[in-house]
């Protein structure tokens, strides 16, 4: 299955739209805090950073950006770029979901803007695609079984320990503390854009869970969901390990209770198996088996054998 000329611009330039709107709330943000380096630093967690106000933007923020841009070149470079389309816009789909209910004026006209682009993206990744129209055209090739594999179980277990971690906070909040977690109550602290944590981490489970699966099986559509999930593995991973250079506990990880010991060996794991998964589907897929020879539909059929007296 290839994508039309007519989807594919489409679909650029709905990522386009996507990526500048995701542009304007990080500059914004940068020129309340003054310094790229300030910014960063608020990303991973340091919310020691003086702002004036709430800031706007959170660390999932320029993971889509990039997103969109690789979108946007994948769409205009290749006729095989329905997955890249589709896993964008069902992330983002994901993520500004519970902007819906904000109390925010700017934070709920963002989510229905991006959620009505990130909708006609999907669309257009769905009903785009034809089949190819001259034979024998080449398909999207499918991930090798060795880094397929191996990008499989370390998605796997990055799902595995956000679950544990969910788990764990459930049994440590109180009720109303963890119902907000999911919902954005009034007791989670967090940018204006950024989905509730609880929420963000039932939308990691399912991305690393689905990418999972995909390399597993191969499927032709896993490179684009892996590299999607492996880039906000390794983001999320980078701040964890960003904090613990901050605090300087990196140093003295026997000084830790074992809760922030588990804490900071997850970041460590995240950051590696992020770059790992990056590296294991960056490469060159199995290429397409050669189609086989197939006769002229005019050609004489062969003879009998043996043949009949007369032949």
């Amino acid at each position: 299955m290839t994508v039309t000329r007519p989807a594919r611009l489409t679909g650029a330039a709905l990522c386009a739209a996507l990526a500048l709107i995701a542009a304007v709330w990080i500059l914004q943000d940068l020129a309340e805090l003054g310094s790229p380096a300030d910014l960063a630093r608020y990303w991973t967690g340091d919310h020691r950073v003086l702002i004036r106000g709430r800031s706007a933007t959170s660390l999932i923020d320029p993971v889509l950006l990039a997103a969109y841009a690789a979108a946007v070149v994948a769409a205009l470079r290749s006729r095989h770029a329905a997955s890249a389309l589709a896993a964008a816009g069902t992330v983002t789909l994901a993520l500004r979901l519970p902007g819906l209910w904000a109390h925010d004026s700017g934070a709920l006209v963002t989510a229905l803007l991006e959620l009505a682009l990130a909708a006609g993206l999907v669309l257009t990744a769905a009903v785009g695609r034809r089949r190819a129209d001259v034979p024998y055209e080449r398909e999207p090739t499918r991930p090798r079984t060795g880094p397929a594999i191996a990008a499989g179980v370390l998605l796997a277990l990055a799902a595995l320990l956000v679950t544990l971690w969910e788990l764990y906070w459930a049994g440590e909040l109180p009720t109303e503390f963890t119902v907000d977690r999911f919902t954005g109550g009034r007791s989670v602290v967090k940018a204006v854009l950024a989905p509730p944590p609880g929420w963000l981490s039932v939308i990691a489970v399912a991305l690393y869970g689905t990418a999972a699966v995909s390399c597993f099986l191969r499927a032709r559509h896993g490179r684009a969901f892996g590299l999607l999930a492996a880039a906000f593995l390794t983001a999320g991973g980078a701040a964890g390990v960003a904090r613990a250079v901050r605090h300087e506990t990196l140093t003295r990880l026997g000084d830790l209770t074992s809760a922030g010991s588990a804490d900071l060996l997850t970041s460590v794991f995240e950051l590696l198996a992020g770059l790992a998964v990056l590296v294991l589907l960056a490469g060159r897929g199995v290429p397409a088996a050669a189609p086989g020879h197939h006769p002229a539909a005019g050609a004489p059929p062969a003879p009998p054998y043996p043949r009949p007296p007369g032949w």
